[in-house]
C-alpha cells in the first residue's frame, strides 16, 4: 500500500513488469545522457519514491542495467553510472536506447560496416543451409518489396523483414544470436541512411538478385551480392563523413 492507502504501483502493475519499465527508464536516462559519470545517478530511496516501488524492485532493475554494463555500485559511493566504453553495445536494449541520442553519421557508419561484417555472409550460408520454410520466408520478404515499390507495403518493414529472413536461414546458432541486434540496427539504418546521406533504399530488384542467388544455391554469388548492396549505402555514408566533423555518440 503507498501513504495514500492504495496498492502501490508495483502491486499493480506487477513487480515484474514494473521492473522492466524502470530499468528500461533509467537505461535511456544513462544512454541519452541524462545521468552521467558527472551528474550523478539517483539514490535508491529517490528511486523508490519516484515509481512507487520497493526496494527490492528497485535493486533489480538497477542490477538488470548492471549486467549490461550501464552502472557500477561502488563501497560508500553508491551506485555509479559506467563510462560508454563499459557499455555492452551487442545488448538490444542498450542499442535501443543509443538510437535515442542525437545523430551522429559516425554511428551510422559503424552500424552499416557491422552489416558488411555479418550479412554478405549470412547470405552465402543461406545459400547452402536454407530450409523449405526459411527460403520461403526470404521469398516472401522479397514479394513484400515489390509491393512496397508499388505503395501496398511498408518500404522499411519489408526491407527488414527480408535482411531477418536471410540472417534466420543462415542457421548459424551464433550468427543467428544477432538477429534482433540487426534489426535495430537496420530500422536505424535504412532510415537515416535515407533521411541523412540521401540515398534511396536498394531496389526490390537488387533484392531479388541476392533471394534468387539463395534459392538457386550459389553462396558465392549470394554473398558478393549481398556485399554489394550493403557497400553502396556504405560508400555513400563515408563520403558523407568526409564533410562532417568526427563527433562522438
Amino acid at each position: 500500500m503507498d501513504s495514500n492507502g492504495k496498492p502501490s504501483a508495483a502491486r499493480r502493475e506487477g513487480s515484474g513488469n514494473i521492473t522492466r519499465r524502470i530499468a528500461n527508464d533509467l537505461g535511456r536516462a544513462i544512454v541519452t545522457e541524462q545521468f552521467t559519470t558527472t551528474t550523478g545517478f539517483p539514490f535508491e530511496a529517490q528511486l523508490c519514491e519516484q515509481y512507487g516501488a520497493s526496494r527490492p524492485v528497485v535493486r533489480e532493475a538497477v542490477k538488470m542495467l548492471t549486467a549490461k554494463g550501464l552502472l557500477r555500485a561502488r563501497q560508500r559511493a553508491g551506485t555509479v553510472v559506467q563510462p560508454e566504453d563499459n557499455w555492452n553495445l551487442l545488448d538490444p536494449d542498450v542499442l535501443k536506447w543509443l538510437l535515442e541520442r542525437k545523430f551522429s553519421i559516425d554511428l551510422l557508419i559503424e552500424f552499416t560496416e557491422m552489416r558488411m561484417a555479418i550479412e554478405p555472409r549470412a547470405a552465402g550460408l543461406a545459400a547452402d543451409s536454407a530450409t523449405g520454410a526459411q527460403r520461403s520466408a526470404i521469398g516472401h520478404a522479397t514479394d513484400r518489396m515489390f509491393s512496397a515499390e508499388q505503395g501496398k507495403d511498408d518500404p522499411l518493414e519489408a526491407d527488414i523483414a527480408f535482411h531477418r529472413a536471410v540472417i534466420e536461414a543462415s542457421n548459424n546458432r551464433f550468427m543467428r544470436q544477432f538477429t534482433d541486434l540487426s534489426e535495430a540496427t537496420l530500422r536505424f539504418s535504412i532510415r537515416r541512411t535515407n533521411e541523412y546521406a540521401g540515398v534511396n533504399r536498394a531496389s526490390a530488384i537488387d533484392h531479388k538478385r541476392v533471394a534468387t542467388a539463395i534459392l538457386r544455391g550459389d553462396a558465392i554469388a549470394a554473398s558478393a551480392l549481398m556485399s554489394k548492396l550493403i557497400n553502396g549505402a556504405l560508400d555513400l555514408l563515408l563520403k558523407a563523413g568526409k564533410h562532417t566533423t568526427k563527433s562522438t555518440f
